[in-house]
């Protein structure tokens, strides 16, 4: 049973560093040899949990969509009003600004996407897919919309709006921007 802890200790711990590293620097500076020196153990000890560096980046951006899926139905689930869900999920995106000018994970990794593996590009798309697909369902749970197609519609441009202003923020290292775009998004009637 330790060893079986010791295990899922040592893989969250890398996990945990790749994360960061991806967030403040993208998938293609994501370094084995840097995430087991941060971690504390040896190259080989990284390769034993994930055996390649496309293995280790899918399973980070396999975690994150999860995560991301667990936290936006806990937020349908609390029955607040549309703004104030609307307001709960912009708050993950501003959360990366506020830890060290970092970007959402799969944001930064969709830049980059030619460089990817497979298995993380369906990741990165499966997290897309999850944010549309809880867009929509917030969305269509006013009476007046009606029109799911429509609804998905906003729900692209609205994700794409706040990770574009994320992106902008992060460019300026100004988490004002983010703030500000995001109002000017709202008083134009882009988001809830």
């Amino acid at each position: 049973m330790i060893a079986r802890m010791d295990t899922l200790d040592t893989k969250g711990r890398i996990l945990a560093v790749a994360r960061r590293m991806v967030q403040a620097h993208g998938y293609n500076a994501l370094s084995i040899r840097e995430v087991a020196t941060e971690v504390g153990i040896k190259g080989p000890a990284v390769h034993h949990h994930y055996p390649t560096k496309g293995d280790l980046g899918a399973a980070l951006a396999r975690q994150y969509s999860d995560d991301a899926q667990t936290y936006l139905d806990g937020l349908l689930e609390r029955q607040k009003s549309e703004r104030t869900q609307f307001d709960d999920y912009i708050k993950i995106f501003r959360a990366a600004l506020e830890n060290d000018n970092r970007m959402c994970l799969s944001g930064i990794l969709a830049a980059e996407h030619h460089d990817l593996p497979d298995a993380v590009k369906v990741e990165v798309e499966r997290f897309m897919d999850i944010n549309v697909e809880w867009l929509t369902r917030l969305l269509s749970l006013d009476a007046e919309r009606k029109d799911k197609k429509a609804n998905k519609a906003r729900a692209m441009a609205i994700f794409a709006a706040v990770e574009g202003a994320q992106l902008i923020a992060r460019g300026r290292a100004d988490i004002r921007i983010f703030d500000e775009t995001l109002r000017a998004y709202r008083t134009n009637g882009l988001i809830p």
